[in-house]
């Protein structure tokens, strides 16, 4: 254990040298993305590794603890965000939002027990591993997407405005930002869909509306609302970048809270 939890630390503080960088890069208006970029791909490939011998070791997935479910969702949201780094130029400032999100994730990572529980009955099935990537897809997208928001809001403020100025302006952002989310609710169904496939494997149900099912439903309801409310009512950047925030708060509590509270089958699952 000793030798994958020192890979996984230096896979951090690659993660946290990248993200400074980042945000340095924003403050004093400079342009390192590809040493950024650099940083992020080193930390996660550190991070593949520790995942990798961890699951070699058990013999499960990173699928049960809170330490596990952090992990493996900070490696899933690296490397949705890495893959739109790369390949939207435009918007890679937007890592001055991101990358503080993550590193709040990390902390909590860093201050969880690494220790071993004994895998479920009902999580050996190829559905969890259906479901569950589904789900960090929706989560990355949304994470992106609020990244975007982000910079809209800060631009608002006199010192945000200078921070992002070389940004495309605001609509683009926020057109960029709902085409992630509108990704996120795709992603969303398909993840309850093959959740309800797995609970009738496992339990013999489709759905029970135990708590987490009750708040990825929620989840899925107001990102739907979001995207139909931005298209129908035509709000401006400011506003709709807002419900993107409100929908990923909500998206981070189901994920991150809710199973951890409950008692029921999905009980600290993800």
């Amino acid at each position: 254990m000793e030798t994958e939890l020192r890979i996984l630390w230096a896979g951090i503080l690659c993660y946290v040298l990248g993200g400074s960088l980042a945000i340095g890069a924003v403050v004093f208006r400079k342009r390192p993305e590809r040493a950024v970029l650099a940083l992020i791909v080193l930390g996660w490939l550190l991070h593949t590794t520790a995942l990798s011998l961890r699951w070699e070791r058990l013999g499960q997935g990173p699928f049960v603890t809170l330490f596990e479910i952090l992990s493996s969702n900070i490696w899933s949201l690296v490397l949705v965000f890495a893959i739109s780094y790369w390949r939207l130029p435009a918007i890679r400032p937007a890592a001055a939002v991101v990358m503080p999100i993550l590193f709040v994730m990390m902390g909590w990572l860093m201050l969880s027990s690494p220790g071993e529980v004994h895998f479920p009955r009902a999580f050996r099935t190829p559905w969890l591993y259906i479901h569950v990537g589904l789900g960090k897809v929706f989560l990355g997208a949304t994470l992106v997407a609020v990244g975007l928001a982000g910079v809209i809001q800060l631009r608002r403020t006199v010192v945000g405005a200078g921070w992002f100025q070389r940004l495309p302006d605001d609509r683009r952002l926020d057109e960029l930002a709902y085409r992630y989310m509108a990704m996120g609710l795709i992603f969303n169904g398909l993840m309850l869909v093959a959740g309800a496939i797995w609970a009738q494997d496992a339990w013999g149900r489709y759905w029970a509306w135990d708590p987490l099912e009750t708040w990825a439903f929620i989840t899925w309801l107001l990102l739907a609302v979001a995207l139909h409310v931005r298209v129908t009512f035509r709000l401006p950047p400011r506003l709709s970048s807002a419900m993107a925030f409100a929908v990923f708060v909500i998206a981070f509590l189901t994920f991150f809270g809710v199973p951890f509270l409950s008692n029921r089958p999905h009980q600290g699952t993800f």
